[in-house]
């Protein structure tokens, strides 16, 4: 079967430019031979000696030939990384947040891939349940490390009642196989309270450590739960109570693995620690953050971030009064507030605004999840003065500035009729607030 690659960006001064490729342009086969994915097709530009077959947006089709220094990159982009269409998840998770998305939202997020291309090129969890022997072969043969596997639990017999499927509960052989063919493995477990939690999650990470030194870490992350949930399996969400008991548990894990290979190995999502109004570890007790896109010790990392900024720039005051909001979701605020308040410049007021995350329901309480409408019902009802209003970067899309419920920036500083920016980072944070002054009553954001 044939596949084609379809272009979206040429590099600057790369090969690619050079050989006159635009986006749109189709990249049919490299030598004779097409690729199903970015992992084929990345092994086949390698080489020095090309021959590239293309289709134009016309639809004609041209080869190109060249040469080029071994591992030479050609400088383009691609409209997806699988070529043969994304492997999609054959699970009915009782946890699944796909499942509980509102409905008429943009097509994309409701799409349940598990693919372990994606695993092994963007960290996306799989669950492996889709895996062939062809898969697992191509796996050993290219050495497609390290993968992200979604566990849950080792329980045979619970992992298949949880994901709703029969090939769910052959994992630790999986598993086991995987770490004997020297693939090193990231591992994440969802925490769903009466379900994986207590003895079963003590056996999981007893099981998963015994795996050996390929098993690079366990992330445990809560159980999301949305309003969205009428036809979805009865689970409750985490107490504060519960909370601290998982964090007590865990915490007695980790100071053993620590005294016995010097890391922690298992590690908490950081709404454990909110949740349960509990310090959030120190940094280096996060072993360099091997799961920090999986929100483990995004928090710490937030903070470290910020305090480095604050030694980098000294602060002065501003030339009139400004009267600036920072919106977070609410399980933020306390980490926002004790930084902020440390922050003293004249004429400049702070307000932290937490929002009630109405659209996906009060138990979604992180900030990446914050969408446009609720952040502009909570801010117009807000008292007071507001010069500008700075907003989570997490909670755009990527590369876009566009919330989740496709609320722009634009139709929010029109609706609130002030400036509004979006800060991405703690040091972009830190840099707004100290700066802020450069965007008062300028209404175009790319001034």
């Amino acid at each position: 079967m044939k596949y084609s690659a379809v272009i979206t960006n040429v590099h600057p001064d790369s090969i690619g430019e050079e050989l006159g490729l635009v986006p749109g342009d189709k990249l049919l086969a490299v030598n004779g031979q097409s690729a199903k994915d970015l992992i084929e097709l990345s092994f086949a530009l390698a080489e020095e000696n090309l021959e590239l077959l293309l289709e134009k947006a016309n639809g004609t089709q041209e080869i190109i030939e060249l040469e080029k220094d071994y591992d030479d990159e050609l400088g383009l982009e691609f409209e997806s990384a699988v070529f043969d269409g994304i492997r999609r998840c054959a699970n009915n998770c009782v946890f699944c947040f796909v499942d509980q998305m509102p409905p008429n939202m943009r097509e994309s997020l409701y799409v349940k891939d598990d693919d372990y291309r994606l695993s092994f090129l963007y960290g996306n969890f799989v669950t492996l349940t889709n895996s062939t022997r062809k898969d697992m072969a191509r796996i050993y043969r290219e050495h497609l490390s390290p993968l992200y596997v979604s566990v849950h639990t080792t329980n045979a017999a619970l992992r298949v009642k949880m994901l709703g499927n029969k090939a769910a509960g052959k994992i630790y052989e999986q598993l086991k196989e995987l770490t004997g063919h020297d693939i090193e493995v990231h591992t994440q477990i969802v925490l769903c309270p009466g379900f994986n939690d207590g003895q079963e999650l003590e056996k999981t990470i007893t099981d998963l450590y015994a795996l050996g030194p390929n098993v690079l870490s366990a992330a445990i992350v809560p159980v999301g739960l949305t309003r969205y949930r009428e036809n979805c399996a009865a689970i409750n969400g985490f107490t504060a109570a519960q909370a601290q008991k998982v964090i007590e548990t865990v915490s007695g894990w980790q100071k053993k693995f620590r005294e016995k290979s010097g890391s922690s190995f298992v590690y908490l999502a950081d709404e454990f620690y909110l949740a349960a109004d509990y310090p959030i570890p120190d940094y280096d007790f996060y072993d360099g953050f091997p799961q920090l896109e999986n929100g483990i010790g995004i928090v710490r990392s937030f903070i470290e971030e910020w305090q480095q900024a604050a030694k980098e720039k000294a602060s002065k005051a501003y030339a009139k009064p400004c009267y600036l909001d920072i919106v977070c979701g609410l399980s933020a605020e306390k980490v926002l507030t004790p930084l902020v308040n440390k922050l003293n410049v004249p004429n400049l007021t702070i307000r932290i605004v937490p929002v009630e995350n109405k659209f996906f329901g009060s138990q979604i309480t992180v900030t990446g999840l914050l969408t446009g409408q609720d952040i502009i019902d909570k801010a117009v009802n807000l008292p007071g003065q507001r010069s500008g209003i700075i907003v989570p970067g997490v909670a755009l899309r990527k590369g876009e500035e566009i919330f989740l419920d496709n609320t722009s920036l634009d139709k929010m500083e029109e609706s609130l009729k002030i400036p509004v920016r979006a800060a991405y980072s703690a040091a972009e944070l830190h840099d707004l607030l100290l700066s802020f002054e450069n965007y008062m009553n300028i209404g175009d954001r790319n001034e």
